[in-house]
């Protein structure tokens, strides 16, 4: 947390050697959450280039951050992702996304392995609400507590709670067929 502090100290005085190793240390984590939720790496990539622009531009108008700058980060990517979804509903109807990328020619995966995976990625990506998913992914994916959680999203940490339980009862719903039958339904 005191590497934040004095990182983010040194961001605020615009240091080119501080905003690349924060770029370095954060842009990789957000990546891979914005991954997670869009499967696409082009679109992963612009939103987190659009974090570090936000947060630089709150920064030299003296805003932004005080503490806690990795949950800072996450919560900007969140909320451009939502605005990312909302424009594309409008945009184009969305398309049915991967969540969860699996080499279907990875050898060192078995078939059964295989397929637990793409069944439970198919549970969240179908599933689960759109802020379940969320929850599901800062929670276990990104390994956020459920207070910082709860800041990242915005509500309270027993909303946050409740939804993270009601998608692992829904996950143990689907996970309950046999394996068989869900290949079959797909």
């Amino acid at each position: 947390m005191d590497t934040d502090t004095s990182l983010l100290n040194a961001v605020r005085r615009m240091n080119g050697d501080a905003l690349a190793k924060l770029f370095d240390l954060y842009a990789p984590t957000l990546h891979n959450y914005a991954l997670h939720f869009c499967n696409n790496a082009l679109l992963a990539d612009n939103i987190v280039g659009d974090v570090f622009a936000k947060l630089l531009e709150k920064v030299s108008c003296g805003y932004g951050p005080r503490a806690n700058l990795r949950s800072y980060l996450f919560e900007t990517t969140y909320h451009l992702l939502v605005d990312e979804v909302r424009y594309s509903r409008r945009r184009l109807p969305l398309e049915v996304v991967d969540f969860l990328p699996c080499d279907a020619n990875s050898a060192h995966i078995g078939f059964e392995n295989r397929t637990l995976f793409e069944t439970i990625s198919r549970a969240i990506r179908n599933d689960l609400t759109d802020y379940q998913r969320h929850v599901i992914i800062l929670r276990f994916f990104e390994g956020f507590s459920m207070r910082e959680t709860a800041a990242i999203l915005g509500k309270s940490a027993s909303h946050v709670k409740a939804a993270q339980n009601r998608a692992i009862v829904t996950l143990r719903k689907v996970l309950a067929y046999p394996m068989m039958e869900l290949v079959a339904i797909s």
